[in-house]
């Protein structure tokens, strides 16, 4: 079979990291004799240098023709450190996420056996977390408007809106993965102070008889938070508006020892987007340091999710697993041992994929 795969590599780390998944996505290629066709196009502040936009026309178009997207990360301390910056990175990412239809990100979060030390969490809340977070991903505070300052520029203002259908969509989507799963679905809002998350309470409960076989409890962000803390193996699939679902990830991280180990896949309407959750790390850029393995396994989850080459990326996650047995990994995961090069766990990770099967 032959794929065509649209490559952001983006900010930051952006290029390295994407570098290893693309030898790891070859390794797989010649085991199994698929085809994957690459082609490179700008994103974010690279995309910036060079058309003034962080998201080009000619990005989205190849988006749009392709089977799937691998992406890197976007971000830079130029426009960070600039408040009055009119241009941003990140407002490719906002873009490219509403032009393509994105309106999921799927956050897996079950963590390796070999990490479980490296967390904060003791190892007994931590065996058997195996979760789903569904966030929605086009709509509410990030994309609301109005959205600015008054004229004395003394009064900020953000708006958070979501529509019926935005709400529906999401939950239904909830609900559908949750049904091949454990059965179970959490629904997370702020339904006691927000009038969008009461109309997500309402319309969950609305669709919950047409899933009779889910149970389905609700639950305040703030209590949500903390269960993720206290007790993550009740979890199953989790679905959450835009800003709870970027707050509440993020914290989900420290249960699998690094941030550099989580991937995410974003569908909606066109293209899906495979990418890692972590940001672009500019203090690593260009040092050959920064863990490639959330990339690697978006990759697999590109493999499984836009292709259906469920083999190919249960090998690779098994590669990823392998190499931290080992203890062949970077320096954000390495104990009293030598840490390995982004380029060195790339090429083990390619190693494993060559010697060994299923």
């Amino acid at each position: 079979m032959s794929y065509k795969i649209a490559v952001l590599a983006g900010d930051g780390i952006g290029p390295e990291i994407v570098a290893q998944a693309r030898k790891v996505i070859d390794a797989i290629a010649e085991k199994f004799d698929h085809q994957f066709e690459y082609t490179e196009a700008l994103i974010g502040a690279s995309a910036i240098n060079v058309h003034g936009n962080p998201y080009p026309d000619e990005t989205h178009e190849l988006c749009m023709n392709s089977d799937a997207v691998l992406f890197g990360a976007i971000g830079d301390p130029k426009y960070d450190n600039d408040p009055n910056a009119k241009v941003r990175p990140e407002q490719g990412l906002l873009a490219m996420r509403q032009k393509l239809g994105l309106y999921a990100n799927l956050r897996p979060l079950e963590p390796f056996k070999a990490l479980l030390h490296k967390s904060p969490l003791k190892t007994e809340l931590l065996e058997g977390v195996d979760f789903l977070c569904i966030r929605e991903l086009t709509g509410g505070i990030y994309f609301g408007r109005p959205q600015g300052r008054s004229e004395d520029g003394q009064t900020a203002y953000d708006t958070c809106v979501y529509t019926a259908e935005e709400v529906e969509r999401i939950v239904r989507l909830g609900f559908e993965f949750a049904g091949k799963r454990r059965k179970k679905l959490t629904v997370v809002d702020k339904a006691n102070v927000l009038a969008t998350s009461r109309l997500w309470r309402e319309i969950a409960q609305k669709l919950e008889p047409e899933y009779p076989q889910i149970e389905v409890e609700y639950m305040f962000v703030d209590n949500a938070a903390m269960q993720i803390i206290t007790w993550p193996k009740r979890f199953d699939v989790m679905v959450t508006e835009n800003m709870f679902g970027d707050i509440l990830t993020d914290e989900a991280s420290v249960i699998s020892g690094s941030l550099g180990m989580l991937p995410s896949a974003s569908i909606g309407i066109h293209t899906s987007i495979f990418e890692p959750i972590h940001g672009s790390y500019p203090q690593a850029a260009g040092k050959n340091i920064a863990n490639p393995c959330a990339t690697v396994l978006s990759a697999a989850m590109m493999l499984d999710h836009a292709f259906g080459l469920k083999m190919e990326a249960a090998l690779v996650r098994l590669a990823v697993e392998k190499s931290i047995e080992a203890n062949f990994v970077t320096e954000d995961l390495a104990e009293g041992g030598k840490a390995f090069s982004t380029s060195e766990v790339g090429d083990w990770l390619v190693n494993f994929i060559k010697e060994n099967s299923l």
